[in-house]
């Protein structure tokens, strides 16, 4: 009898269980579909994965915030001060809020400073940065974080750990340059050279570009080659010096339009109109002096182009995960003589 029960009870659970699995809001098996206006139909639609696959492409590189960092040398300089302007002001236009500060051109204040944008969980980081060496570290970090680092200006020795290197093809625009003063100079004479920091990259290509074009005529000598360190005041100074030293020169090559206005600054107070200075960078000063006639020539690197460009990249990859784009990119330079001096406002040059 015991036997009996149990068997009748052990049905009936098999049979509950049964009803149980084709039953209204439960899942469907495939090869039992219901039919149309069945309770199980009309709520298939509030089980959709949609919202969670929204979620996912919400998911993309970043810290997490809204807001850009935008890391450059001292604003003091009008180079960097255009940079740091150009960049605040497209990535506000498109939407993002800005955080804009100095390095200093110190790696241990830069390291700081990208300590800073991990822990602010800054959507990406645009830097004009403090040494080719120094920098890696710090922009490995920010990667490590999900942060990405755009860089402009000046590249770092390390491909792969930013996303874009953006700088102005420094060799082109210098021997450009070069070819005019070498022209100014009747292709002759003296001179001498200031040189940027030693740490920084540009400092050596520019130079190399130099020499390449004026090495090629025996008829030129360089008499005193210096480190003036980006700075105006420096280029004042070592040129007040240089010309004490050996007032024969002709001319001067700088490194940087800073070093150059320094330089040509200290010509005009010693009565020296005559010689023949260049620079690179193409700022306002320098072209100011252009046209008084103070000044041979510079090579215009389009820092606000190149700026913009970094923050647009920057736009791109948080919302598509890519730029589309190689990570060195080379921007071309302009020669700027008193020939089209006219073109060049607060480095930009208009065709």
């Amino acid at each position: 009898m015991k036997q009996k029960v149990l068997g009748m009870l052990l049905c009936a659970a098999l049979t509950a269980s049964m009803l149980s699995g084709c039953g209204g809001g439960g899942d469907t098996p495939a090869d039992n579909p219901v039919e149309s206006g069945t309770p199980a139909e009309t709520e298939a639609p509030e089980e959709t994965e949609a919202p969670e696959a929204e979620t996912a492409a919400e998911v993309l590189p970043g810290g997490g915030s809204n807001i850009i960092y935008i890391i450059t040398p001292s604003h003091s300089n009008p180079f960097f001060k255009t940079e740091a302007d150009t960049a605040t002001a497209k990535a506000t236009e498109l939407g993002y809020e800005v955080k804009a500060v100095s390095h200093d051109d110190d790696a241990t204040k830069q390291s700081e400073l990208f300590d800073n944008a991990i822990a602010d969980k800054a959507a990406a980081i645009i830097c004009d940065n403090a040494g080719a060496d120094a920098t890696v570290e710090a922009v490995q970090k920010a990667r490590d974080a999900g942060i990405p680092t755009f860089l402009i200006d000046r590249e770092i020795n390390v491909d792969g750990v930013a996303i874009s290197q953006i700088v102005a093809n420094n060799y082109q625009g210098a021997k450009a340059i070069a070819e005019a003063w070498v022209e100014a100079m009747g292709e002759e004479g003296k001179y001498a050279e200031l040189l940027g920091k030693e740490s920084d990259t540009n400092a050596g290509v520019r130079s190399s570009a130099f020499h390449e074009v004026i090495d090629q005529y025996d008829t030129f000598e360089m008499v005193a080659q210096q480190t003036a360190n980006w700075e105006q005041t420096e280029g004042y100074e070592k040129t007040e010096t240089i010309l004490q030293s050996n007032p024969e020169i002709t001319g001067i090559i700088c490194g940087n339009d800073t070093m150059a206005v320094g330089a040509a600054e200290a010509c005009k107070a010693a009565g020296r109109t005559d010689i023949k200075v260049i620079g690179v960078d193409g700022s306002d000063e320098a072209a100011a002096l252009i046209r008084a006639g103070e000044m041979t020539g510079t090579a215009l690197q389009q820092c606000a182009l190149i700026a913009e460009m970094a923050v647009e990249q920057a736009d791109q990859y948080l919302k598509e995960g890519t730029t589309g784009l190689s990570e060195k990119q080379l921007v071309d330079c302009v020669a700027i003589t008193a020939d089209n001096v006219d073109r060049l406002q607060t480095f930009v040059y208009s065709e």
